[in-house]
């Protein structure tokens, strides 16, 4: 099985680089046999640089997310939504600052992201911020804000999954209020995790 998914994995990973030579990706990282799989935005100039997802900045607030749930980096699969970073040049600096990606760019990339999951199964797939919550749902009109720290069930190629939506950790930075609620969404996640993910 192990295998099988590493091969699957790996002709996946040669599919998103062959079609996107143009871009720098950063692919999926992690154990391909994780019962979590953490999605984010897009990466920032950190991972492009080390072609991998969440470090830098990103890798600080995903310490707090390991240590909260008593996990190792290498027990989970971390991916992006986008797999490229969207940049934009500032106004101020002149520099290449990151944005938001598009809808098109989102449209390009998620069929590569729901293989990802389908090859994966994980038992519980946690989206940070909007844009992955969105992208799994299939619905622009799903907010974070409304379903953060809940539940859902999502269905991706034929298979029903456990979706648990928590805030971007950047966004916690931009808006201190937030900090309480996002750390008591990941209590409330490690307690998922202990009820549902027992082997």
């Amino acid at each position: 099985m192990f295998l099988l998914k590493e091969k699957q994995i790996e002709e996946l990973n040669k599919k998103i680089l062959d079609e996107h030579k143009d871009k720098e990706i950063v692919l999926g990282n992690g154990s391909i046999n994780s019962a979590i799989v953490l999605i984010g935005e897009a990466p920032g100039a950190k991972e492009v640089e080390e072609k991998l997802p969440f470090v830098g900045q990103a890798g600080k607030h995903l310490e707090e997310f390991l240590n909260i749930l008593e996990l190792d980096r290498g027990e989970l699969y971390i991916t992006n939504t986008v797999k490229f970073r969207p940049t934009r040049k500032s106004s101020k600096t002149g520099r290449e600052i990151n944005r938001a990606p598009s809808k098109k760019e989102i449209e390009d990339f998620k069929e590569y992201l729901f293989d990802e999951i389908d090859i994966i199964k994980p038992k519980v797939i946690v989206t940070l911020g909007n844009v992955p919550l969105k992208t799994m749902m299939s619905n622009e009109n799903n907010k974070i804000g409304e379903l953060h720290g809940k539940n859902i069930k999502v269905n991706i190629k034929n298979k029903e999954y456990d979706l648990f939506p928590l805030y971007h950790p950047a966004a916690v930075i931009y808006r201190r209020e937030l900090k309480e609620v996002y750390i008591d969404d990941l209590k409330k996640l490690k307690k998922f995790k202990e009820s549902t993910l027992k082997d």
